[in-house]
């Protein structure tokens, strides 16, 4: 075990003065992390509800996915695509297989592979689908969230995203989540190459779409021979109950885009899954990345995916997904402070009644790691609550006795 150096408080003021300002963490310093657990440099234990923004489904430090990273990290690390290496194909087949495509193209973080994704689907849209040179439009959605990147953000609606970052990458039209109708009109233009777009929102609050909204999207797509590019990165592998959330509606993209969970948590890889006649429109120099498909991202994403089918996780989230939202219900009936309650398997949000400092969600969160268990808002009053998706019911209603506990602690109750 690594000796403890460094107080909760040291650490936060060394990021404070040698780190850049663009997080805004609750304040503990963590140490280690065992399955569902973390343990802070005082060694206090707290439960994860937040899973690194789902990147740490399969709990944190899993033994089968750590050692497979130690195993290929002692024999090779990286090679860069100059070079093949024996861990590559293996992976790609196996992704393929794995989600029913074609071709895999290997990144590191999820905003690069959706930078990968607006290239493939521009690149098909000159080569394949006829549109004039640099007239392609990608068709992105209100209140998206896609990455930090200058040309992901250009299709961003949010100001904390965009303020003071332009000028931004042309080529986005801007439309309304969940609207058919205003889907259907911005694909009859023609110069339309893709429609970019998440099954759930995520970093907006878990926003779900109607029912039968993504089928009939992808049906708008095929109708006007345009690309359904899916990001997957929060809600894929097992998080919202099925292995992705486009499952749901039975709709398999013509471009899913992966990350976060296809490592376990433990090494940036992203991935981008399509067709041969996507794909190979980008030839060899057109796109790349020194660590994209490396050897150890490579063995690690192959334990990572196992560890998801062969543990059952995708099932145990939408099981305790259910038991999860029912207490939040309950608690709903006791707390005016709880407004709504929405989500699908273990990706949920409780929406609270903001005060007057806007800072409630927030003091309950703090509230919530007093008593043990860490979580974090997003958008002023809204609360995620994502654990890894290894966590048993009997933690489940251990978590939302702490959850209650907290709320309640704040008064305004209905009964």
């Amino acid at each position: 075990m690594l000796e403890q150096t460094l107080s909760t408080q040291q650490a936060i003021e060394l990021e404070a003065k040698y780190g850049a300002h663009n997080y805004h963490p609750l304040p503990v310093v963590l140490s280690r992390g065992e399955g569902v657990f973390l343990w802070d440099v005082e060694g206090k234990k707290y439960y994860d509800f937040l899973a690194a923004y789902s990147a740490v489904n399969q709990g944190h430090c899993h033994p089968r996915i750590i050692e497979a990273l130690k195993q290929q990290a002692e024999r090779l690390t990286l090679t860069s695509r100059a070079f093949h290496s024996d861990q590559l194909g293996l992976t790609e087949k196996y992704l393929c297989e794995y989600f029913g495509y074609e071709k895999a193209l290997l990144m590191n973080s999820g905003a690069e592979a959706n930078e990968s994704a607006i290239k493939l689907a521009r690149k098909w849209g000159y080569e394949v689908k006829g549109i004039p040179q640099n007239e392609a439009v990608i068709v992105a959605v209100e209140r998206n969230f896609h990455g930090r990147t200058i040309t992901v953000i250009s299709a961003s609606t949010d100001p904390t995203a965009t303020r003071g970052f332009g000028p931004f990458t042309p080529g986005f039209r801007i439309i309304p989540y969940n609207d058919l109708q205003a889907l259907e009109e911005a694909l009859s233009d023609a110069r339309v190459c893709g429609f970019w777009v998440e099954p759930i929102q995520g970093e907006a609050g878990v926003y779900v779409p109607d029912e039968g909204y993504l089928r009939q999207a992808a049906a708008l797509c095929k109708k006007h021979r345009v690309i359904l590019m899916l990001d997957e990165v929060q809600t894929g592998l097992g998080r919202t109950g099925k292995l992705l959330a486009a499952e749901y509606e039975g709709v398999h993209p013509d471009m899913l885009i992966l990350g976060k969970a296809i490592s376990g948590g433990t090494y940036p890889v992203s991935a981008v899954l399509s067709s041969d006649e996507i794909m190979l429109t980008i030839r060899p120099g057109e796109h790349g990345s020194t660590y994209g498909g490396n050897p150890l991202a490579c063995a690690v994403v192959r334990a990572a995916l196992d560890v998801i089918k062969e543990e059952g996780l995708v099932e145990n989230s939408a099981r305790l997904g259910e038991v999860f939202r029912n207490r939040m219900r309950q608690l709903q009936q006791k707390s005016s402070l709880v407004r709504q309650v929405r989500g699908r398997g273990l990706m949920n949000a409780v929406v609270v009644d903001d005060d007057e400092s806007g800072n409630l969600a927030w003091n309950i969160c703090m509230a919530l790691k007093d008593r043990g268990l860490l979580a974090k808002p997003t958008h002023g009053n809204i609360i995620r609550f994502t654990p890894p998706l290894v966590i048993t019911e009997e933690q489940i209603h251990e978590c939302c006795d702490l959850i209650e506990d907290a709320i309640l602690s704040f008064g305004k109750n209905s009964h």
